[in-house]
């Protein structure tokens, strides 16, 4: 028994009824007319039936319309239901799939294209600084502040403007700046930026971007300073290393001519970075290590040692919501012992320098780092674990009963349909056993390991059957009068009417036993797997 891969779509309304992806227009009609016979709603008068009936008869009716309307039927074999429930309509009578796909394609792409329009990605940060020491002073707690803010508003499929400012306020001085970029996507793998900004550096540029290999960009830029007419040119090139590792080398030539080199290394735990920098009158190098601990939470370690610059810094941070991250840091440097307290959400941060003394004292270098580290590990452990533990479980609880009242909706959804089916279902047996024909006498359809040890078995216990479902009646209301009965290939089971899924996401089986001229037969087959019987290969 060969297993048949899964199709990307399911083609349900086939299943329904009872078709083959090639099925002609007389075929549907005729499919339609059969199953219209038992699922009309004139045909029965009892309230519970007639809504049963009403019910099914709107499914058959709609997968009709769909597959004997000849461009419906062209955009479900194309792009399923998504492409008809999507509002995509066609415009002139197409006749070829080529031509429909085309227009869908084209209708796709305006409908992205308008989605744009109302699409901004907003990015900014708010920085307080304070300062223990200044307060002491008699000064303010208050140092500094800055805010930065970016806009990015696609105006079109290839067109980005990116509209941002900034505000930096220390002590009694202040300055600020703004600025915009215009980027044109000049192909899928290279774009150009035009940029000016206007403030204490009033700058007029451009920079383009390449990706000039599978592993490799480059970029390159030009500035002019509007103040002095100063020329900066810039030059970057990242090429990836290895699956994990990507290298990069950035040259400036200007007032502040630079040369640096940076390496980065991440996978599923961790993060690795380093730089080194030198210019003209300074040198730098930094690095960080950042190691996550589960999927909520990370520890971090960074330092920078140069002209201007040497501290160390070790923290860590947690994910408080779906959006939402949190991240506390100590820092040790040559300005002193400091805290940073950093809130991340979506694109926006809030970001809190605390510098607690300009003394390296021993004593309280330690007890800075020693203090909040101990509360922060006794609310992980008595606190915030046992709330997320707590949590996760209920949201499990909670996923397990609404996917237990789906399954039980579809079951009970499933036996109506089949109820209406058994009387048809019980004459077609009757005759057939009359004139020693096929007859299914058992037919299960769920789980591919329960309805192999059920077959071996012979028996349904508990743990069974709440993953297989009996689907005798709708198989022998699909025999023919010829005495045969035929699973198309490539169409899902769970869509046949009188059938359902009773384990989404797991591998189905469909046991099917039936007798046929006075001897037994038995056969299994995967879910896409077509099914012709009776067949003499089957017989035991």
């Amino acid at each position: 028994m060969a297993s048949t891969p899964e199709p990307e779509n399911g083609r349900e309304l086939y299943a329904l009824l009872h078709l083959s992806p090639d099925a002609s227009d007389e075929e549907i009609r005729r499919a339609y007319r059969q199953f219209a016979q038992i699922y009309h709603p004139d045909k029965y008068q009892d309230p519970q039936m007639k809504e049963v009936a009403t019910e099914n008869f709107q499914r058959i009716r709609d997968a009709y319309e769909i597959l004997s309307d000849e461009n419906k039927r062209h955009i479900y074999d194309i792009y399923g239901m998504e492409g008809l429930n999507s509002g995509l309509e066609l415009g002139p009578k197409l006749t070829k799939p080529e031509e429909i796909r085309e227009q869908l394609e084209r209708l796709r792409r305006r409908k992205e294209e308008e989605k744009l329009f109302v699409h901004a990605r907003p990015n900014g940060s708010i920085i307080a600084n304070f300062s223990v020491p200044q307060y002491l002073d008699g000064d303010g707690i208050m140092k500094g502040m800055g805010m930065s803010s970016e806009v990015e508003l696609p105006v079109s499929k290839q067109n980005t403007v990116i509209v941002g400012g900034n505000l930096v306020v220390n002590g009694s001085a202040g300055t600020g700046a703004a600025s915009t970029v215009l980027r044109h996507q000049l192909s899928s793998v290279s774009h150009i930026d035009f940029m000016a900004t206007a403030g204490l550096r009033s700058v007029i540029g451009v920079q383009t971007f390449r990706q000039i290999s599978p592993h490799s960009t480059a970029t390159s830029g030009l500035a002019v300073s509007l103040r002095d007419g100063s020329i900066n040119l810039s030059n970057a090139w990242t090429r990836r290393l290895s699956e994990n590792a990507v290298g990069n080398i950035q040259l400036v030539l200007g007032d502040d001519s630079s040369i640096s080199v940076g390496w980065q290394k991440k996978d599923e735990k961790s993060t690795a970075t380093g730089e080194i920098k030198f210019g003209t009158n300074f040198f730098g190098a930094s690095a960080h290590y950042i190691h996550r601990f589960s999927s909520k939470s990370h520890g971090r370690i960074a330092g920078r040692v140069g002209s201007t610059a040497l501290d160390f810094e070790i923290g860590g941070g947690r994910w408080i919501s779906e959006f939402s991250t949190v991240r506390m840091m100590y820092n040790i440097g040559i300005q002193g012992v400091s805290w940073r307290f950093e809130l991340h959400r979506a694109g926006q941060k809030l970001i809190i320098p605390v510098l607690l003394s300009t003394d390296l004292n021993a004593l309280f270098v330690t007890s800075a780092f020693a203090i909040p580290s101990t509360l922060y590990f006794l609310l992980q452990t008595y606190v915030v674990k046992p709330y997320y533990l707590k949590r996760e479980k209920q949201k499990t609880l909670e996923k397990m009963e609404g996917l237990s009242t789906q399954l039980t909706e579809a079951r009970k959804a499933a036996k109506k349909a089949q109820k209406l089916l058994e009387p048809v279902s019980n004459r077609k047996k009757n005759r057939q056993l009359e004139n020693n024909g096929l007859v299914i006498t058992k037919a299960l359809y769920g789980n591919h390991k329960k309805i192999k040890e059920s077959s071996e078995l012979n028996e349904i216990n508990d743990d069974v059957a709440s993953q297989v479902f009996d689907v005798t009646i709708p198989l022998n209301f699909l025999v023919t009068e010829a005495d045969q009965l035929k699973l198309h290939e490539g169409i899902k089971k769970s869509g046949i009417m009188g059938f359902y899924d009773p384990c989404p996401g797991d591998p189905k089986l469909l046991l099917v036993e039936y007798t046929f001229h006075g001897r037994k037969y038995k056969v299994m087959v995967d879910d896409y797997e077509a099914l012709l019987i009776p067949q003499d290969i089957h017989q035991f």
